[in-house]
């Protein structure tokens, strides 16, 4: 099995560290960081990750995977990028996002009609490309699934598991990496969070998004 994590400057980390975890540990797992050009990638924390081949090589893939990223990027400036991910997503049996990773998948043309999930400071921002936006953590909609915030990647990752290969598999990744949250404040959604904090980060987060455009 093909398992294709796309690379791009200024992506968030745990989008891609926190799947990769889980699906590289599948059954004979074929794994490829794909990048338009092989080498060091930083990510918004600083924290570099290697693409090891050009995305321009890989004409087709089993899983698909595309990280968000903290300035919410479509990729618009990089139409080889989102070229590249239309034509391959007519090959996979899986086609995934990780948090804005989904703005990415609705500016590559392969949302328009489909139920899909994102960060909840972008969430209305996925109806541009024709999506519909749908409140979950995890989202599938045929052979695309979405995640919403960054932590929902390895929910993701489980879940398409136990597609893939089966719950028990699934399960035992999920004892193996002791993945069993419970986070020392419950203000892990906006639901939950006190309104003030909602507010404020909501406009932070929302200052990042101005380029994004129809």
């Amino acid at each position: 099995m093909h398992i294709t994590f796309l690379l791009y400057d200024g992506m968030t980390a745990l989008d891609l560290v926190g799947p990769y975890e889980i699906l590289s540990r599948l059954p004979n797992a074929q794994v490829n960081r794909v990048a338009l050009n092989p080498g060091p990638i930083s990510t918004d924390s600083n924290l570099m990750i290697v693409a090891d081949s050009k995305m321009s090589e890989l004409s087709k893939t089993d899983v698909l995977i595309v990280p968000g990223a903290g300035s919410a990027t479509t990729l618009q400036e990089y139409p080889m990028i989102l070229e590249w991910i239309n034509k391959i997503h007519s090959t996979t049996t899986w086609t995934t996002s990780v948090c804005t990773g989904s703005l990415i998948l609705g500016a590559s043309g392969i949302l328009d009609g489909v139920k899909a999930t994102t960060h909840w400071a972008a969430f209305e921002r996925l109806s541009m490309w024709g999506a519909i936006p749908t409140p979950m953590r995890i989202v599938q909609d045929g052979k695309i699934v979405t995640a919403a915030g960054v932590s929902a990647g390895i929910d993701m990752a489980l879940v398409l598991s136990s597609k893939i290969v089966g719950s028990d598999f699934a399960k035992a990744m999920q004892l193996a990496l002791e993945y069993d949250p419970n986070p020392p404040f419950d203000v892990g959604s906006p639901g939950k969070a006190p309104k003030a904090l909602v507010d404020s980060l909501r406009l932070k987060m929302t200052s990042r998004f101005e380029k994004i455009q129809e």
